[in-house]
């Protein structure tokens, strides 16, 4: 690039050294290194810590994706004044690079050109171990959803093995949990106050290091990572602990031992942001979109779809056990408000990509705009309840009326043709609703054709310790969801998100799912199987057979094999699944879902003796390769025409 390209770039942060130079500094005071491309845009992490130090009167350059093997690539623009700040990106960087399976994926949406491989596994370590390398004594900052859901000890199920507290194998100073806005400011405000890193303990949502905790008071000592690893029932009753120490008003400062001179602690969260602290955080001069210098790359593909999104809200009162958000975000939601959605709705609708419509408006959960009760403000979220699980609180309030009124002031915007909804619904907490209003706006303006909820699983077994309502409650939904759509004249689709081999899936519970599936004529295209990704109630089921909450033991899949066989009986159709459908209905004892009845899965093959069924003075066996009626429909087709050729064929011969 010449420098006239460089002098376009200006409204982004610096991301080279001639950039910075055009903006007239010598230095930055910090300098901020992320696993992702740089795209400034406030669904990422990264654009919104910047942004948030710049508006607080601090210089920060960015080195994106630098080259983990060499120092060099850190040292662009030489030692900043304050530190360096360092996150993995938008993604843990092991979910980024590996499927459940372990493979390696081969697209990266958040690389330039979706090119795989431009980030190192366990980002966040190694590249703090880079900079401490080039710079023994800098700050070190570490922040984002790698480093926020590794804060303490955690399992790692990549390297299948209970792994230390991020802060300790990375060598960073402190770490920022949850979003860090706030907790961002005050670590830059105190640094640039002269206070050194290793005297900055006072910051809520940070976690760092000290040697002796002998003057320390009214904290709660967990198991120490020795007990943790003697013992599995040790780490489901640590990560209970902090389970129970994620909200605000109650949570209490938690230590974790690692030898008689390291100690970890973890300070509260910081508090929640108010409605017009969040409007500010995403009223900043975000340029929305990536840096120019990836175009000739292939752009950031990550864009595509938030590009023309709203963020609504933060956090979550929904409380899934597969989920880490309690432990990210937490239960208090968060919102902005209309008036700046419609604010940054503006800015979209003028884009010349801009389409008419706006792909979603959401967070976590879409359809949650209040807080979960008014006990919340004062007394925190219950530590022994849960807002919606088993059934919703008595306490909870329901009431679309406030996002309804938003979707409808979109809607009414020039350039909008459409409104959708794509980022979740949360069924049971619409059902909770005794006003229809919603769910008939719902279904008349903001579906695509197809409405995507996630019942996730329909055995009540499994789901409770999914912590999802009973199946029961979904049943309703999709009942009432017909007949609205009956009603509105419309023919609309739901797209069920399910999961396989989740803690306390047994494979009598696989084989209820693909039941449930095969009367409802559905087989999914893309199954998700349970991911145990770090910080998450289902994931310390995982490892430690046993639910945390209760010290009850669950029952686990664990072996690769028994996973396929979950996931296989989902796609029960697809003729690649026949064998492992097969073995999983013969563990099940489940046979009786082998042969030609309609409600059968799959039929027996050929020569299968022990599936035979007399027809007269014959024998039915199998159809070919065993495959289910709807993908043997061609074979048997082919098989016909080939039968009345042949009796052709003979006519003609004795016609002759």
């Amino acid at each position: 690039m010449n420098r006239l390209d460089y002098e376009y770039n200006q409204g982004f942060l610096p991301l080279n050294r001639i950039e910075m130079e055009l903006k007239g500094w010598d230095r930055p005071d910090f300098v901020f290194v992320t696993g992702d491309a740089y795209v400034d845009h406030p669904s990422f992490g990264p654009a919104i810590i910047s942004r948030m130090l710049e508006v607080n009167g601090y210089k920060v350059a960015m080195i994106s994706q630098p080259d983990w093997k060499t120092t060099e690539s850190i040292d662009v623009y030489g030692r900043p004044r304050l530190g360096f700040l360092v996150c993995a990106g938008n993604m843990d960087s092991m979910v980024n690079h590996y499927s459940v399976s372990k493979k390696r994926r081969s697209q990266d949406a958040y690389t330039p050109g979706g090119e795989m491989g431009k980030r190192p596994d366990y980002a966040t370590v190694v590249y703090c171990n880079l900079i401490r390398k080039k710079y023994k004594d800098i700050p070190i900052i570490i922040g984002g959803i790698e480093a926020s859901l590794r804060r303490l000890a955690h399992y790692d199920y990549w390297s299948n093995r209970l792994k230390h507290s991020i802060l300790v194998d990375s060598q960073a100073d402190i770490l920022i949990y949850g979003m860090g806005e706030k907790a961002i400011v005050e670590v830059a405000d105190a640094l640039d106050s002269g206070i050194e890193v290793k005297d900055i303990t006072f910051v809520n949502g940070t976690v760092y290091k000290t040697k002796t905790i002998e003057d320390m008071k009214g904290h709660i000592l967990l198991p120490s990572f020795q007990e943790l690893t003697d013992d599995k029932l040790n780490y489901a009753r640590s990560f209970k602990i902090q389970y129970d120490n994620t909200d605000y008003i109650t949570a209490k400062v938690l230590v974790e031992k690692y030898n008689d001179h390291q100690y970890v602690i973890q300070n509260p969260p910081a508090a929640p942001l108010t409605e017009t602290e969040m409007d500010r955080v995403y009223s900043l001069d975000y340029m929305r979109t990536y840096h120019p210098s990836y175009e000739t790359l292939g752009g950031i593909p990550a864009i595509s779809e938030i590009k023309f999104s709203l963020v609504s809200n933060r956090g979550c009162f929904g409380g899934c056990s597969f989920c880490a958000l309690t432990f990210h975000q937490g239960r208090t939601l968060q919102t902005r408000s209309h008036k700046s959605i419609i604010e940054e709705a503006k800015k979209m609708i003028w884009d010349p990509e801009f389409k008419g419509y706006i792909h979603d408006v959401g967070g976590p959960t879409a359809n949650f705009r209040l807080k979960a009760c008014d006990k919340q403000t004062k007394y925190g979220v219950c530590k022994d309840r849960q807002c919606l699980f088993p059934k919703p609180c008595r306490n909870l309030k329901v009431d679309h009326s406030d996002y309804l009124k938003l979707l409808k002031e979109l809607r009414d915007l020039p350039n909008v043709k459409k409104v959708f909804i794509r980022s979740g619904i949360r069924f049971d907490y619409l059902m909770a609703d005794n006003d229809d209003e919603f769910f008939y706006e719902l279904c008349k303006h903001h579906i695509s054709g197809q409405l995507k909820v996630a019942p996730e699983h329909v055995s009540d077994n499994v789901l409770s310790k999914m912590g999802k309502p009973d199946n029961s409650v979904y049943k309703a939904f999709v009942e009432k969801y017909k007949k609205i759509n009956e009603k509105l004249d419309k023919k609309q689709f739901l797209v069920p998100y399910l999961m396989s081999s989740h803690p306390g899936s047994t494979m009598k519970d696989a084989v209820k799912l693909a039941e449930y599936l095969r009367d409802l004529g559905y087989m999914p295209e893309q199954v998700q199987d349970f991911y145990p990704t770090p910080s998450t109630i289902s994931t310390c089921m995982y490892y430690s057979g046993v639910d945390p909450r209760t010290m009850e033991k669950v029952y686990v899949p664990i072996s690769p094999h028994e996973k396929a066989m979950q996931r296989a009986l989902i796609q029960y159709r697809n003729p690649k699944n026949y064998d492992l459908v097969h073995e999983a209905l013969n563990i099940a004892k489940r046979t009786d879902l082998i042969g030609f009845d309609k409600k059968c899965l799959i039929r027996p093959r050929k020569n299968d003796s022990s599936f035979r069924v007399e027809q007269g003075n014959g024998v039915k066996y199998g159809n070919k390769a065993g495959l289910h009626p709807t993908e043997n429909s061609k074979l048997k087709g082919e098989k016909q025409k080939k039968n009345k050729k042949t009796i052709r064929n003979v006519h003609k011969k004795k016609n002759k």
